[in-house]
C-alpha cells in the first residue's frame, strides 16, 4: 500500500496477531479459513501462489474438495472476509483479496455499523502471508489435521453444504398460491410496524441493486405477515447534491434512482421505506482546512458539522427536501441524534468543546437537529412521517427536547430501556435488545407520556425475533414472552412498533404473533398464541410446540442479561469461539470478536452466577427440545412438517450457542487455576476438567457443523454477515483437540 493510502486506513496500537497453534503456518490458516469463501484464484493470487498450489495444501490439510464462489455470494461476504482475515493479512492484502481501494475500506470500516469498533478499533501488525513450500515439520501437522478430519467429520465432507446465501433465493422466489396481502388492521391495533431486511447489505445498498435487501418475493412474505414498513440506512450527502462539496455526493442520481425503484415495488405490496437518517455525518479533519466556520466537536481525526451554523442547517434542510421531492412516494425518515457516530456537537456530550454550541444546551441542540429533518421533508411531502428516536439521550434533558420537538413527528423509545431486572440474584437495568425482559421499562414510559403531552404520537422499538442476546438464527421461539410484551404495549396505547433494527427481520412465527396482535385485537395473548402454533405445525402438535414456547421463555428470562453481556460475550459465534492455553490478552469486541475475555464477557456478574445462569437458560432449551422430539408426528402435512423442522433446528442451534458460552467460561477459569497450581495431584485434576470441557466442546462444535451444512441461515445476521461458516466449526475441533494434545504431552 502506498504511504498516501496507508493514511487512510486506521491501524490504533497494532498489536501482535493471535498465534493460531493449530496451524502449522499463517498461510495455512489464511487457506483454511478462506477455502469455501474466496475463489480460489483471487486466494491464489493474494498468496502469490498458484491454485493449485493453494487447493494441495488445503486438501494436505484434509480441507473437501472446492466448490464455485457464486458473484453473488462473494459480494454479500466483505465483512465476513475482513473479520476472519483480520488476525492474518495485513491491509494490502486485505485490500487485495476484496479488490477494494483503501478509500473502500476505509469507508466500510466507518460506515458499515460500526465495523471497525466491532474489530476492537485497532488492525492488529500482520506480516505478509506468501507461498512457500511446506517443510517438513509443517507437512506433518498437515497430516494430522486430515488425519482428524477423516476421524471426526468422516465422509460428511462429501455432503454438499446449502450454499451461503441460500435463504436470499429462498426468501426471495414468489409463492406459490401466495394471497394478496392482508386487509389493513384495526386502528386499535399498531398501524405501523417496520424492520430491516433480514439479508440487506448496510453500508450503501442503493449502488449495488442487484444486491436488492428488498425482492418482491420477500416483500410478499412480509405483507402477509402484517409487515407494512421497511427501512434502510441513509447518508444525506450521499443522496442529495451538496454543491458546496458536490464530490461527496458523487453517484446521487443513481442512488436516488434505486431508491425510487425499490419505494414503487414495495408500495405495489402495500409497504412503505423509510429512510434512517443519522445526520449531519462527522467529517475527516482535512475537510475543515479551508471551512473552519464548519467545525464542531472534534473526536480522533473527525470533527462534527456544526448544527448552529446556517450552512449546516440549510444542509440537512434543502437536502431532505431534495430527497422526498425526487423520492415522492417515500414514506418517511428516523432519525438517531446522539448515535455512536459524532454526528451534532452534542451527540457525544460534549457540545462545551464549541464555540456555537456551548451556548445552547443539548436540549436545544437536538431538537434543533430534528426539527430541520423535519421541514426539510415535510416542505416536499406534507403527509411523510418523521420518527424521533430518543436513542442515546441523556436522562437530565430528555424531557427538554421531548417538549422542543416539532408538533408534526413521532417519539420514538426502546421499549424495554431502564426495565429493572435481578438475575442470579444481581440487580440490572435493561439497556435494549432484549426478548428475555419484558417491557415496557420506566424510561419508555416517561419519555411517551412526556410526548402525549407535548401533542406527538408514539412509537416503541421492540425485537421480536432475535436479538443481541442472541442473533445467530432467524428467530427465537420464546413466544410466551413476545406475547407478554405485546400484550403490555398495547395497554400502554403505543400503537406503532419499530420490529426490529438490523438483527430481526425474518419471516417468522414470532412476526405472525405480532401480526395478530394488530388483527385481532379482542383476542387473549392464549389465544394468539394458540392460534400460531396451530397454523405453523397442526392441531395435533400445537399443544407440544406451546409446552416448548413456554420452556423456552422461562429459561430465558434467566439470562444474564447487561448490555456489555449482550454485545460481547461469545453469544453470536457460540461453538466457533476458539480457546486458548494461555491468555491472550486481548479484550472481547462489540459483536465481533470474544477471544477468552470472560472478565470482560460477564460484566457485573461474578463468573459462576454468570456460568450458572447461561446453564439454566441452556438446561431450559434442551427440555424443549426433548419435548418437541417426543412430539406426535405421523400423518402431518407438509407444510407442517417443515415448520416443526425448521423449529427444531433452530432451538437447537440456539441451546448449542448457550451452552457453549457456558463451557467456554468454565474453561478459562480452569485454565487460569492450572497456570495458578503447583501440587501435582491438583494440576492432574486441573487437567482433567478441561480435557471434558475440551471434549464437550468437540461434541457441541461437531454438531452445530451439522445444522449448519444443513440451513444457511444459521450463523448469519445481516449487519455482521456470517460470524461463523461450517469451515469454523471444523477449525474448533482441530482448536481443542491441538490443547488436548499439549496437555497430554504435558501429562
Amino acid at each position: 500500500m502506498s504511504e498516501n493510502s496507508s493514511l487512510k486506513l486506521p491501524v490504533g496500537d497494532q498489536p501482535t496477531p493471535l498465534a493460531l497453534r493449530h496451524f502449522p503456518t499463517p498461510l495455512h490458516a489464511v487457506i483454511w479459513r478462506n477455502w469455501e469463501l474466496a475463489p480460489v484464484e483471487r486466494l491464489a493470487k493474494v498468496l502469490r501462489a498458484t491454485p493449485e498450489q493453494v487447493e494441495e495444501i488445503g486438501r494436505s490439510m484434509g480441507l473437501p474438495e472446492l466448490q464455485p464462489v457464486s458473484p453473488e455470494a462473494w459480494r454479500r461476504s466483505h465483512i465476513t472476509v475482513i473479520r476472519r482475515n483480520w488476525h492474518l493479512l495485513p491491509y494490502e492484502q486485505l485490500l487485495e483479496l476484496l479488490g477494494w481501494t483503501a478509500d473502500e475500506m476505509a469507508y466500510a470500516l466507518r460506515e458499515d455499523d460500526f465495523l471497525y469498533i466491532k474489530l476492537g478499533s485497532h488492525k492488529p501488525g500482520c506480516p505478509p502471508a506468501y507461498y512457500a513450500p511446506p517443510d517438513e515439520v509443517s507437512r506433518q501437522t498437515a497430516a494430522w489435521m486430515r488425519d482428524c478430519m477423516k476421524d471426526h467429520f468422516g465422509d460428511v465432507w462429501t455432503v454438499a453444504p446449502e450454499p451461503r446465501f441460500a435463504f436470499v433465493q429462498d426468501l426471495s422466489a414468489p409463492e406459490a398460491n401466495a394471497s394478496p396481502p392482508p386487509a389493513s388492521p384495526s386502528e386499535e391495533g399498531f398501524n405501523l410496524r417496520f424492520l430491516y431486511s433480514y439479508f440487506g447489505l448496510y453500508g450503501d445498498p442503493l449502488l449495488a441493486p442487484d444486491l436488492d435487501p428488498y425482492h418482491d418475493g420477500y416483500l410478499a412474505r412480509l405483507a402477509q405477515l402484517g409487515v407494512n414498513g421497511v427501512w434502510l440506512q441513509g447518508v444525506l450527502h450521499k443522496l442529495a447534491p451538496w454543491p458546496l462539496h458536490p464530490d461527496l455526493s458523487k453517484d446521487f442520481e443513481l442512488r436516488l434512482t434505486n431508491l425510487r425503484h425499490l419505494v414503487e415495488r414495495a408500495r405495489r405490496h402495500g409497504i412503505g421505506v423509510y429512510l434512517y437518517l443519522n445526520e449531519p455525518r462527522a467529517m475527516p479533519l482535512s475537510f475543515f482546512d479551508d471551512r473552519s466556520d464548519w467545525k464542531g466537536v472534534a473526536e480522533g481525526e473527525y470533527a462534527a458539522l456544526c448544527t448552529s451554523v446556517p450552512t449546516i442547517q440549510a444542509f440537512l434542510r434543502d437536502g431532505l427536501s431534495y430527497v422526498f421531492n425526487h423520492v415522492s412516494e417515500l414514506v418517511g425518515v428516523f432519525t438517531i441524534s446522539a448515535s455512536e457516530n459524532l454526528t451534532n456537537c452534542w451527540s457525544h456530550g460534549r457540545g462545551i468543546d464549541c464555540p456555537r454550541c456551548r451556548l445552547r444546551s443539548p436540549a436545544k441542540v437536538i431538537a434543533e437537529v430534528n426539527r430541520l429533518v423535519a421541514e426539510g421533508v415535510h416542505r416536499a411531502q406534507p403527509q411523510a412521517q418523521v420518527i424521533v428516536w430518543d436513542w442515546g439521550w441523556a436522562d437530565e434533558w430528555a424531557t427538554d427536547a421531548i417538549a422542543l420537538l416539532p408538533r408534526d413527528v413521532s417519539l420514538m423509545s426502546v421499549s424495554e430501556w431502564s426495565l429493572p431486572i435481578v438475575r442470579g440474584g444481581f440487580a440490572s437495568t435493561v439497556g435494549e435488545y432484549s426478548i428475555s425482559s419484558v417491557g415496557p421499562g420506566p424510561r419508555a414510559t416517561k419519555h411517551w407520556s412526556a410526548a402525549r403531552q407535548a401533542g406527538l404520537t408514539t412509537v416503541a422499538k421492540v425485537q421480536l425475533n432475535s436479538t443481541w442476546e442472541l442473533s445467530s438464527v432467524p428467530y427465537l421461539p420464546c413466544m410466551d414472552l413476545v406475547a407478554e410484551h405485546l400484550g403490555n404495549l398495547t395497554r400502554a396505547e403505543v400503537n406503532k412498533l419499530m420490529l426490529s433494527w438490523t438483527v430481526g427481520g425474518y419471516p417468522s412465527p414470532n412476526l405472525a404473533l405480532a401480526a395478530r396482535f394488530c388483527r385481532q385485537t379482542g383476542a387473549t395473548s392464549e389465544e394468539h398464541l394458540d392460534a400460531v402454533a396451530e397454523e405453523y405445525y397442526g392441531a395435533v402438535l400445537a399443544p407440544a410446540v406451546r409446552r416448548a414456547w413456554t420452556m423456552c421463555s422461562e429459561a430465558f428470562r434467566e439470562f444474564p442479561f447487561h448490555v456489555v453481556v449482550v454485545y460481547v460475550a461469545p453469544l453470536q459465534v457460540g461453538p466457533a469461539n476458539l480457546l486458548f492455553d494461555t491468555p491472550t490478552g486481548y479484550r472481547a469486541t462489540m459483536s465481533g470478536l470474544p477471544y477468552d475475555d470472560l472478565d470482560g464477557w460477564r460484566a457485573i456478574y461474578p463468573p459462576d452466577v454468570f456460568i450458572t445462569q447461561m446453564e439454566k437458560v441452556a438446561a431450559g432449551w434442551r427440555e424443549a427440545l426433548e419435548i418437541l422430539r417426543t412430539a406426535p408426528l405421523d400423518s402431518l402435512p407438509d407444510y407442517n412438517r417443515g415448520a416443526f423442522d425448521d423449529l427444531l433446528r433452530v432451538m437447537e442451534a440456539a441451546y448449542l450457542h448457550f451452552h457453549s458460552v457456558a463451557r467456554q467460561s468454565r474453561f478459562i477459569l480452569a485454565r487460569n487455576r492450572l497456570a495458578e497450581t503447583t501440587p501435582p495431584a491438583e494440576r492432574e485434576e486441573r487437567r482433567a476438567i478441561l480435557d471434558r470441557l475440551l471434549v464437550d466442546e468437540i461434541a457441541t462444535a461437531r454438531r452445530l457443523f451439522d445444522l449448519v451444512t444443513a440451513d444457511s441461515r444459521i450463523g448469519f445476521e445481516s449487519s455482521n454477515q456470517y460470524y461463523y461458516t461450517r469451515i469454523d466449526l471444523a477449525e474448533k475441533v482441530l482448536n481443542c483437540l491441538d490443547l488436548r494434545q499439549r496437555w497430554l504431552a504435558e501429562h
